[in-house]
């Protein structure tokens, strides 16, 4: 019998991400913006926006990782969601993305662009459904998925964190 989990990965046709959990490209924008108008950090034309589902379960998490551009998620089912950040300062900060709001989760939050981040499903719970809102769209030449050593060796005051949420 499938989990509530893979139902919604089945019926959203959600893929593996490199990161860890799902995911399924809904929006990008058909326009884009050149190269002279964007950030030093992004080579080529990008669209305005783009979006995604991703999905998270209690037993993976998705590994500290940074993007070019700015991204926003937004809460959508399932299990509040631990997002853990990294500034490209060293500060760590943590938020929790759900629906009760009375307990000082958010049901939406961005990360700025090249600040390090992971998710985890929070209190071990099941799943968590959100979505991401990338501006200047999202293109895998933006991402930058480091090894372990590598982010230890940028921020050694927070190893326990990155070694809990990096896989090599």
């Amino acid at each position: 019998m499938m989990s509530e989990a893979e139902k919604i990965a089945n019926i959203l046709k959600m893929q593996p991400h490199p990161e860890g959990g799902f995911f399924k490209e809904t929006y990008r924008s058909e326009g884009s913006i050149g190269e002279k108008d964007l950030n030093n950090h992004i080579n080529g034309r990008r669209n305005y926006c783009t979006g995604i589902y991703f999905l998270l379960t209690s037993d993976s998490f998705s590994a500290f990782h940074r993007i070019n551009q700015d991204e926003m998620w937004h809460f959508y089912k399932g299990t509040p969601l631990k997002l853990h950040i990294i500034s490209e300062m060293g500060t760590y900060s943590n938020v929790v993305i759900g629906n009760n709001i009375e307990k000082g989760e958010v049901p939406q939050f961005t990360v700025n662009a090249r600040d390090w981040f992971a998710s985890e499903v929070a209190d071990n719970g099941d799943y968590a459904l959100v979505g991401c809102t990338v501006s200047p769209g999202f293109d895998f030449r933006d991402f930058e998925l480091p090894k372990r050593e590598t982010l230890i060796s940028m921020f050694p005051q927070h190893s326990k964190i990155i070694r809990k949420l990096t896989r090599v």
